[in-house]
């Protein structure tokens, strides 16, 4: 069972996703509440109770303008954890550099692929072009900067119950 809860200000935008330990003391607290609870109860020493799966804060929290950070994370939940070059889908990638740093490559999101370390040995301090390797999709840097993470984004999405309060954005089709 999953053990995080989606946190909601009070105008319904994505704040955080936090644990549920968390997400009772707010509700317990009387700072949020209870918007969809989990099928799975909660045991604890005094009985059963609904575990929450969403919660909305009572009060509207003042957070400051997100910022998308360039970081190894962001890469490969852009990529969707899949080696650029091959296809193989784990967590076991690395960071490549599609013009290597010798060859003027900067450290931008126009320059970095998740790849496998197979693939990555391969090409080593080459281009592409000149490993004889081809990228399945373009880098580039998303369009938007979302309240939640990339990462953390994009595995909410994947819960049915929390779709439905997350932006929709072209970039990452809703089959992920």
């Amino acid at each position: 069972m999953s053990q995080e809860v989606l946190v909601l200000n009070s105008n319904y935008e994505p704040l955080n996703v936090c644990t549920l330990r968390r997400a009772m003391a707010l509700v317990l607290l009387g700072k949020a509440e209870v918007l969809h609870h989990r099928e799975i109860p909660l045991r604890t020493a005094r009985g059963d109770h609904r575990a929450p799966s969403i919660l909305k804060m009572r009060y509207p929290v003042r957070r400051p303008i997100p910022e998308l950070r360039l970081s190894r994370h962001s890469i490969l939940a852009r990529d969707n954890y899949t080696c650029q070059y091959c296809g193989v889908r784990g967590k076991d990638l690395t960071i490549d550099h599609v013009v290597p740093r010798w060859a003027g490559g900067p450290h931008t999101w126009d320059n970095l692929v998740a790849c496998c370390r197979r693939c990555n040995l391969k090409k080593g301090d080459k281009t592409p072009q000149q490993a004889h390797m081809k990228l399945f999709r373009r880098p580039k840097r998303p369009h938007f900067i979302p309240y939640l993470s990339l990462p953390v984004y994009l595995k909410a999405r994947a819960r049915e119950e929390w779709r439905m309060f997350l932006p929709i954005f072209e970039e990452f089709p809703e089959n992920l």
